[in-house]
């Protein structure tokens, strides 16, 4: 009898393993297989140039969707980052339990809203209530809209990590809350806050639903005297022009995907230094 619950048991571990490891490597192909299309494709039909022309029809280059891209995703994480980081401290730190749960409960509420719906409503809002237009301002608060979840959990959950001792002992040395945060507890959570803005950086830069109702587009580059006009971006020139039947509107659509790739990769690389030389530091 105990042998064939044991048996019965294996099989069941087996079984259930096996789904496991079956559902990751399908996630994984796809994700290869996706990252391997851009890539090979990208480097196929990029050339230099496009960092120098603007888009033009079906044709020309990518400067203006680079500099679009870095405008909208400066302006929100500009926002995203202190709101996100420091509502995390004030939830892990200094709320009490009952408005900590409400700031959860909305920050999950926030981060499960389709993003097409973040869009229409910094439409209605923004563009039409009051009255921005079509502007690299209007896409940057969408996308904050996007990426404060992301930075606030992430933050939240490795303040909660750090052992209680480290904060008794800034305490018992009479420092504040505060500076028991900025001289104690930021140095142990700093890569995973990176990280986090990492995230909402990367999810920020992938969307195309949200700009499309709130910075439109525009071949022309970004510029101080255009902040309240359209602007451009490299996920709507993927979104665009990939659907075309012409071979070079699609492969500026594989450009514009594999920069944005490696945009991403280098903002990665660059924070991950940083953070590293502050921490030897």
């Amino acid at each position: 009898m105990m042998s064939a619950r044991r048996t019965r048991r294996k099989v069941g571990s087996f079984v259930g393993w096996g789904f496991a490891w079956l559902g990751a490597a399908l996630v994984l192909f796809g994700l290869i297989d996706m990252l391997a299309t851009v890539l090979w494709k990208g480097v196929a039909s990029f050339h230099w140039s496009m960092l120098t022309h603007v888009t033009s029809g079906i044709a020309g280059g990518l400067q203006n969707a680079i500099l679009g891209t870095l405008l909208l995703i400066g302006v929100s994480i500009v926002i995203a980052a202190p709101l996100g980081i420091l509502g995390a401290v004030y939830v892990a730190e200094f709320a009490h339990s009952k408005i900590a749960i409400v700031v959860r409960f909305l920050t999950e509420v926030l981060s499960g809203v389709p993003s097409i719906v973040i869009g229409y409503f910094g439409y209605l809002l923004m563009v039409l209530q009051w009255g921005w237009g079509f502007s690299p301002l209007a896409g940057g608060i969408a996308l904050t809209v996007m990426m404060l979840p992301y930075i606030l959990r992430t933050t939240e959950s490795s303040l909660l990590q750090v052992p209680l001792t480290q904060r008794e002992a800034a305490w018992a040395l009479g420092m504040t809350k505060f500076q028991a945060i900025s001289r104690v507890l930021w140095r142990p959570v700093a890569g995973n806050i990176a990280t986090g803005v990492l995230m909402a950086i990367a999810i920020g830069m992938g969307e195309t639903a949200p700009l499309l109702y709130t910075a439109e587009w525009n071949s022309f580059n970004p510029t101080l005297q255009m902040l309240h006009q359209p602007v451009g971006y490299l996920t709507y020139v993927v979104w665009t022009y990939v659907d075309e039947p012409y071979p070079q509107a699609q492969g500026l659509a594989y450009s514009a995907a594999f920069v944005l790739v490696m945009l991403v990769l280098l903002i990665h690389i660059v924070v991950r230094v940083f953070i590293r030389r502050n921490k030897q530091n």
